[in-house]
């Protein structure tokens, strides 16, 4: 089982690849449904990706409807809001398609970001 600390040690490390062990973790909390690779907090690091991360692990805990640990809603949002597509035109569908734990951290994705083939 991977854990978000896990998850979240290997993002810091390789910042330009986080979607693979991101994506990594939603396979496989999506495998295990278990809420132990939620509860030991990450150490904050990049603004944006700690809110991602925890809105990730917040928005699968809603799909699974799964208790989310306490420290995971405390993530603060970075200052900035950050755009995941990077594409201006996709702008305006993000703002309106983001799930809710994403936009409460200016995190904004299209709807289908958590989507696996």
């Amino acid at each position: 089982m991977i854990t978000l600390k896990e998850t979240h040690i290997a993002v810091m490390q390789n910042p330009a690849q986080w979607r693979i062990p991101l994506m990594d973790f939603v396979d496989d909390f999506r495998h295990h449904r278990d809420v132990q690779a939620i509860q030991e907090p990450f150490q904050p690091g990049d603004p944006a990706m700690d809110a991602i991360l925890a809105s990730t692990a917040e928005s699968l805990c809603r799909e699974l409807s799964l208790p989310s640990p306490d420290w995971i809603e405390k993530v603060p949002a970075p200052t900035k809001a950050w755009f995941v597509s990077g594409f201006d035109s996709l702008r305006a569908i993000a703002l309106a398609e983001s799930p809710l734990a994403f936009r409460l951290r200016k995190i904004f994705v299209l709807e289908n970001f958590l989507s696996r083939a």
